[in-house]
């Protein structure tokens, strides 16, 4: 096991050490958000602590469409600086994590050459600000070159194509293997500790915020957290944090509903991720993962109130379906053939008067007025560069000169040339294995997909593809304490697994009770619980 283990089993000792010193910066958030400051101001030499509520990953930042992208459609609301941080993003992430930033032909149909001619202008104006190279160049396909690529593409409808490049990711696990990188420079980090109020100086209401008392969701403990800086980038809950520190009337953030639902790929076999425009005019995406292919996203204000798990309805689905058989050649799909799902909130800057997908995706950093630095906004694509804008904030609160930002050193995983085909060949018992196994290993793991071979090669359910070094690996090196993190949020199993998910959770429960010491009562909660939220998330169905 390396040094940038986030082990559940070594929680007593996290937990002692964050109470034991007054760090230069507390972060309050375990998404993409919080790791990439962390990972940050580890690496510039800071002592750096991170809590997070729930598990890591738990709201936004295992919820969206999964791509590193410079987003196109900001390029025509207007958002041209934020579409070419992003854009230039995309090869830093890439850079970083090979394996969780794989290039992938993005298909625009166009059904005329006039209409093909409108999408190769924006597209290459998008390319001009990514710095994209000469190779990564979008191309034109029609006809018989078009049915290559896309065979399903209904060329009566959509003759034409451009096809340009963006990149794949899993989201979660992007999240865990910057804290892990974090964690390896010194960070010391904890799931399950919420923020329950601000520590201030000399104990005043309006002094300076000077840590946190959390409340530890293992013990009911409530230990304060010492920092010279606390930054809250707790997503979607950014505002109720703020509300900590000082009661503001209205809120800064409009919560966003976005959903995907999942179809088997043999309903809906699509090669490249294909753009579809929608009946409102907005764009979702068609996007192939593995036996699964995922629609997405939606676009509408929440209002609810289940932050953690938003409401998917009827509506939702048709919304996503709708399109399908205006751009493919096949069976009419319907809610029945819907094999999983999600959705999350997206905490976007409030714009009074536009709705949820008329608002910027943009950042916004603002300090409170006890010093407490918040940061809310923003793109899955643009969180190095989010960390870096904090920084220069940490170091105004602190007083001092930071060391410039950090080199692109690989993240866990990342340390290959990003030839996944080749990784997965060179796998220890490929043989046994099989090609889609190996390659879900390698797109979840890297060059670290060996070592959790190491832990357990063997399949938790027979002719599976999930192993028992997966939930080794999950409660040792990223800590994962319930079945649900590590079937949603490790494996990714609840969404891409279709065919053995059901199965996993008794094998995988009874290996977690040996390393966490359930027992059977807790296994068979755990279990529960995991089928608790399949059926909610499906009870669109019903």
């Amino acid at each position: 096991m390396t040094a940038s283990a986030l082990s559940a089993g070594g929680r007593a000792a996290t937990l002692a050490r964050l109470t034991a010193e007054t760090f230069d910066v507390l972060i309050i958030g375990g998404g993409i958000t919080g790791a990439g400051i962390a990972r940050d101001a580890a690496l510039r030499g800071l002592s750096v602590a991170l809590i997070e509520a729930d598990d890591f990953a738990v709201g936004t930042s295992s919820r969206s469409s999964k791509l590193i992208h410079g987003g196109l459609r900001y390029l025509a609301m207007g958002d041209i600086a934020l579409v070419r941080e992003t854009a230039l993003e995309r090869k830093a992430v890439h850079r970083l994590a090979p394996h969780l930033a794989e290039p992938y032909w993005m298909l625009v149909p166009a059904k005329s050459r006039m209409g093909l001619l409108k999408f190769r202008t924006g597209i290459t104006a998008y390319e001009k600000l990514g710095a994209v190279a000469e190779a990564d160049l979008h191309r034109n396909w029609s006809g018989e070159e078009l049915a290559y690529h896309e065979p399903k593409l209904d060329q009566r409808l959509h003759p034409h194509a451009c096809a340009y490049r963006e990149y794949l990711t899993d989201d979660s696990r992007l999240v865990l293997a910057t804290l892990r990188a974090a964690a390896g420079a010194g960070a010391v980090i904890a799931s399950h500790l919420e923020a329950v109020s601000l520590l201030r100086e000399g104990g005043q209401e309006d002094g300076q915020v000077v840590g946190v008392r959390g409340r530890c969701a293992q013990d009911a403990s409530e230990p304060e957290i010492r920092a010279r800086v606390v930054v809250n980038a707790a997503g979607p809950w950014a505002d109720r944090v703020a509300g900590l520190e000082a009661k503001r009337e209205g809120s800064r953030l409009h919560l966003s509903k976005g959903v995907h639902i999942v179809l088997p790929a043999s309903r809906l076999p699509v090669r490249n991720l294909v753009v579809m425009t929608a009946e409102d005019k907005r764009s979702i995406f068609a996007i192939p993962r593995g036996d699964t292919v995922y629609l997405g996203t939606t676009d509408t204000t929440y209002q609810g109130d289940d932050w953690r798990w938003p409401e998917i309805d009827a509506e939702d689905v048709r919304y996503l379906l709708e399109p399908v058989n205006r751009y493919f050649d096949v069976a009419d799909l319907t809610a029945a053939d819907v094999i999983a799902a999600w959705s999350g909130l997206r905490p976007l800057i409030a714009e009074p008067g536009k709705q949820a997908k008329e608002m910027s995706r943009k950042d916004e950093i603002w300090i409170g007025p006890g010093g407490m630095v918040t940061i809310a906004g923003g793109k899955l694509t643009g969180f190095r560069k989010m960390a870096e804008d904090i920084m220069v904030k940490v170091g105004e609160q602190l007083g001092r000169t930071l060391p410039p930002p950090p080199e692109l050193q690989p993240l866990p995983g990342g340390d290959f040339a990003g030839d996944l085909e080749h990784l997965a060949k060179s796998l220890p018992g490929m043989g046994n294995l099989g090609q889609s196994c190996a390659e879900r290993l390698v797109r979840l793991y890297g060059t670290e997909a060996r070592d959790v071979l190491a832990a357990g090669a063997e399949p938790l359910v027979t002719k599976g593809e999930v192993l028992r070094g997966e939930v080794d690996w999950a409660v040792n090196m990223e800590a994962a304490y319930s079945l649900e993190d590590l079937i949603y949020r490790r494996t990714r199993a609840a969404w891409y697994s279709p065919a053995e998910r059901d199965a996993l959770l008794a094998p995988a429960a009874a290996r977690m009770a040996e390393l966490l010491g359930w027992d059977a009562a807790e296994q068979h909660r755990q279990i529960e619980q995991v089928r608790q939220r399949y059926r909610q998330e499906m009870s669109f169905q019903h």
